[in-house]
């Protein structure tokens, strides 16, 4: 089929995090692989470890314990696990590129000022945070890094535990994504039209958390860990429309088709192609202005 090309502006980008924003994905493996190693077993694999990112922690856990077959009961090892995590997590950091994204999207809220709606030359765009990560995960790995998250509104955070999520609806079922963006849209300023899923820009690395954006009726970057792009040769465009099948014969309706222009890979975030996407960032020395603050 013949790609669309007549988006709208994005007005709104949806961030995971393991391995999109930071290193974590890297850290998750290592710890997985001290453990395997200790009882003998070989090394994750990225066939399986490409199963086990952007899910929920409980069905991650299953599916790796199925395949490791590990001589020690599941309380054990989940002891093991969070004690290296605890330990490593600390020392998590921020992808290349991931600071000035971070820093330019937040930079568009000049646009709502006084001067940048006097220059009528770009628009806000919103940002939130969608993570299967739980909440005591997610300050251990983000602890050290409030400069960095600090462009996120807490309100517009959404966790791996968030209540409002429904148990065994984490990705790549859609709705960690649809709630971000009700985050969003539930905090406009007074007279700014809701934010449409079309005009959403989801950041994903793996392959559950594209589908779940692509379930969302949601633009999507791909931008994946280069043993899981190897991993996933000859079939990115399945990804990128989210159907590789990851979530089973649910919801089919709300795949994308092959080739159709809703998603993206990019190797890195490192420069990215603002224009495409109909995003304006505002010249550096906005900064200074005191409607920034």
């Amino acid at each position: 089929m013949a790609p669309r090309s007549d988006f709208p502006p994005v007005r709104a980008c949806l961030f995971d995090m393991d391995g999109l924003l930071l290193n974590t994905e890297d850290l998750y493996t290592l710890c997985i692989n001290l453990i395997l190693a200790k009882y003998g077993r070989p090394e994750m694999p990225w066939s399986i470890k490409a199963k086990l990112q952007g899910r929920p922690g409980p069905e991650a856990n299953q599916i790796f314990r199925e395949w490791a077959q590990l001589p020690i009961d599941d309380p054990d090892y989940q002891a093991e696990y969070k004690a290296l995590q605890n330990k490593h997590f600390p020392s998590a950091e921020a992808l290349p590129g991931v600071p000035k994204l971070l820093s330019d999207l937040g930079s568009t809220r000049y646009w709502d000022s006084e001067a940048g709606k006097a220059a009528a030359a770009g628009h806000r765009v919103h940002i939130a945070l969608a993570t299967s990560s739980h909440k005591v995960n997610f300050n251990l790995k983000t602890a050290h890094l409030t400069d960095l998250f600090s462009v996120f509104e807490s309100h517009r955070l959404v966790l791996g535990d968030d209540e409002r999520i429904p148990p065994g609806r984490g990705k790549p079922l859609p709705d960690i994504y649809l709630l971000a963006l009700k985050t969003i849209n539930d905090s406009l300023s007074e007279g700014e039209a809701p934010v449409k899923p079309e005009e959403c820009l989801v950041f994903e690395d793996s392959v559950p958390g594209v589908e779940a954006g692509r379930r969302a009726g949601m633009r999507v970057i791909w931008c994946p860990h280069p043993m899981l792009k190897k991993e996933y040769s000859g079939r990115e465009n399945e990804v990128l429309a989210g159907r590789t099948g990851e979530a089973g014969q649910v919801d089919l309706h709300q795949l994308g088709e092959i080739d159709d222009g809703w998603a993206d890979y990019l190797e890195t975030l490192v420069e990215f192609p603002y224009a495409k996407y109909g995003i304006v960032i505002p010249p550096g020395e906005v900064e200074g202005d005191p409607a920034m603050n």
